[in-house]
C-alpha cells in the first residue's frame, strides 16, 4: 500500500509525518481504519435509500397505470442529460485520484474542478426540471393538480419522485462540497503519492451518489 510509511511492528515518532494522527501507531493503520469507516458509512447510505426503493416497488405494484403514465409525463430529456453528466463526473473524479497518486496535482485539481462543474450542471438541470413540474402542478399528495394524468396513485408517484430525487440532490450538494474541500487541499499540496486517502474516500462517496442515480433514472423516467 502506497500510504504505508512505517515498518511493521515499529512505532514511529508522532509528528514525523504530518498526516499521522496521534492515536495511530502508523500511517498504514490509519489509512486502513479510515477506509473501513468510509465503507461502513456508505453502507448506512444504502440503508437510507433502501426503504424508498421498497416503497416505490410497493406503490408501483399497487398503481401500475398511474406510475407508468406519470413516468411518461416526466422530463425524460433532463433525466437523460443528468445521467450522462454524473457518469462523466465519475470518470473525472477517478482521473483526479489517479493524478494525485502519480504526483500530478495540477491535473488532479483540473479534474476536480470539472467534477464540481458537472455537479453544478446536474443541480441546475434538476432546478429547471422542478420548475417545470411546479408549473404543471405535478406535485406530491394533495397539491397534485396535473390534468394530463388523472389516475389513482399519480400523486403518490410524484411524492416518491420529489422525495427520492430531493434526497439524492442533497447528496449531490454534500458531495460537491466535499470535492471542493479536496480541490483546495490538493491545490495546497496536502495530497500526493505518499498520502491520498482523503481524496480517495471523497471519490468513493461521489461514486455512490452516481450509482444511486443510475437506479433512480430508469425507475422514475423510463419504466
Amino acid at each position: 500500500m502506497s500510504e504505508a510509511a512505517a515498518v511493521p511492528g515499529e512505532h514511529p515518532v508522532h509528528g514525523a509525518d504530518p498526516h499521522l494522527a496521534h492515536h495511530f501507531s502508523s500511517l498504514e493503520r490509519q489509512v486502513d481504519a479510515t477506509r473501513l469507516g468510509m465503507w461502513l458509512f456508505l453502507c448506512t447510505e444504502v440503508l437510507l435509500f433502501s426503504p424508498l426503493f421498497v416503497a416505490y416497488s410497493v406503490y408501483r405494484y399497487s398503481f401500475p397505470a398511474a406510475f407508468a403514465a406519470s413516468s411518461r409525463s416526466s422530463e425524460i430529456w433532463a433525466g437523460t442529460v443528468n445521467t450522462l453528466v454524473l457518469i462523466t463526473s465519475s470518470l473525472t473524479v477517478a482521473l483526479a485520484i489517479h493524478f494525485v497518486r502519480t504526483d500530478k496535482p495540477r491535473f488532479a485539481v483540473t479534474c476536480l474542478a470539472i467534477t464540481i462543474a458537472f455537479a453544478l450542471a446536474f443541480l441546475g438541470i434538476k432546478a429547471i426540471e422542478y420548475t417545470a413540474h411546479f408549473h404543471e402542478h405535478q406535485l406530491p399528495g394533495q397539491f397534485y393538480r396535473f390534468e394530463g394524468v388523472r389516475l389513482p396513485g399519480a400523486s403518490m408517484y410524484w411524492s416518491l419522485y420529489f422525495l427520492m430525487t430531493g434526497l439524492h440532490g442533497l447528496h449531490v450538494l454534500i458531495g460537491m462540497t466535499v470535492l471542493s474541500v479536496m480541490l483546495y487541499r490538493t491545490a495546497h499540496g496536502h495530497y500526493s503519492s505518499h498520502y491520498y486517502v482523503g481524496i480517495e474516500l471523497a471519490g468513493l462517496y461521489w461514486h455512490l451518489v452516481d450509482l444511486i442515480w443510475i437506479f433512480l433514472f430508469p425507475l422514475l423516467y423510463l419504466i
